[in-house]
This record gives structure tokens, sequence and C-alpha cells, in this order.
């Protein structure tokens, strides 16, 4: 599986969102209406709009990106290792502008791909989405706009382990575990993403959680290609 990947042309991210204001009645009147509409479907058994408003920082119109951590395979002393680096700020622009600038400085050829796990209907599109909110140009990589499904070459792992079946969503941490990968007990998950930021301003707390899951994926892509897990020496966080 994957024996053609050069693994060392991928780029492998995750990205932490919030709500665009942590509280329901912080929104204005008009984006309180749009949310009602947004969230319809999700207001069953007597909830509103303002219940389910958590749900909020999953959508790119209601929400915003705090951090993207990113991953790379390279080789150091003839030894693979991977490099972690996170991109997080309170101004999303200046996470976005810092996230395409490593995009356009050294995956700006054709031949590279991003990886991330339900990256195809999250991450990628997401992003995008937030750029363009922000007024910014897509870099090359993003700019998949009216391509079929198969002329996107990105991997998603998610994807990858449907194997063509559509039914079911496997998680990243399932996966790791029924794999076997090693994976740290963190403090928080993704439902605490919002509240860590808003209540505790702890970006680095976050972007932590979210280097952890771009390792992650990395070893899970590695075990799709039947090849060996990196070890902790052989992680650097840059």
């Amino acid at each position: 599986m994957l024996d053609n990947l050069n693994i060392e042309k991928v780029l492998f991210l995750d990205i932490e969102t919030v709500p665009q204001e942590y509280k329901f009645s912080e929104l204005s009147p008009e984006v309180q209406a749009l949310w009602d509409q947004k969230s319809a479907y999700f207001q069953k058994d007597n909830l509103s709009a303002a219940d389910v408003y958590e749900r909020a920082g999953i959508y790119a119109e209601f929400g915003k990106i705090v951090c993207i951590s990113v991953g790379f395979i390279a080789q150091r002393q003839g030894e693979r290792i991977v490099k972690l680096k996170s991109f997080a700020n309170d101004d999303e622009k200046v996470l976005l502008k810092e996230f395409c600038d490593l995009l356009n400085s050294y995956y700006n050829h054709t031949g590279y791909l991003l990886c991330g796990h339900n990256g195809k209907e999250f991450d990628f599109p997401y992003i995008a989405r937030r750029l363009l909110i922000n007024g910014m140009k897509l870099p090359l990589l993003l700019d998949i706009a009216g391509k079929k499904p198969w002329e996107v070459a990105h991997l998603d792992t998610m994807e990858l382990w449907k194997f063509g079946d559509y039914k079911a969503f496997t998680s990243l941490n399932l996966l790791a575990h029924i794999f076997g990968i090693p994976t740290p007990k963190d403090d928080i998950s993704g439902a605490d993403v919002a509240r860590v930021y808003y209540e505790e301003n702890n970006l680095e707390r976050i972007a932590t959680y979210c280097q952890k899951d771009v390792l992650t994926l990395i070893q899970v892509l590695l075990k799709f290609k039947g090849e060996p897990l990196l070890e902790d020496h052989q992680v650097v966080y840059v």
C-alpha cells in the first residue's frame, strides 16, 4: 500500500479551530440569525441555536483557526527524522500568512502532497475558506477549486482506511490503537480547545495537543506503508 509514495514530499497537518466568539450571546443579531439557520439540523429535542453553538467552530463561516501544526519527514545523518512545527496566533491572518509562506517557499511545485485525517473534508477546505475570508491568496497546494476528485492527489488517512467504504467514520485515535501506535495521554481533547483558548488563553497547550495529532498521523501513514514507526529520538520540534 502506497509503495510508490515519496513520503519526504508529503506535508502532514492538523488544525484546531474555535468559534469566532465564545458565547452565542456575544454574536451580533445578524450572525445569531445566520447561525440559527445554519444549525437548524442540530436543533432537535427542543434545543436552540444557542444550545448548539459549541459546534460553530467546525464551520469556516462561524469559526476561526487558532493553530496549524505541520510535520515533514527528512533525513539526518542517514536516519529518518520528522520535524514538527506549529503556527499559533490569536490573529488568524498572521498564522495563515506564516503557513502560506511555508507552502509557497517549500511546497510550491507539483509532486508535493498534503496529508491529514479527514483532511479532504475538513482541514484542507477549512484553511482555504478562511484564507479567502481573510482576503488572502490560495497557495498552489490548496487551489483545487474546479478539480475533479481524482485530480486532487492529497492524502487522507481516513479515506485510505475506508477502501471505498463510505458508511463509517474512523477516528485517528482508533487507528492509532488498532495499529499499536503509542500516543501520550493528553490533558485535553478536541472538545476542550475552545475552553482552553477563551478561558485559559493558552495557545501553547493547544499547539502541543495539535502537534501530537500530527505525529500520530505520520505514524499511521507509516503503518499503511508497512514501514517502521518513528522513535522518540527521531522527532524534532522546530
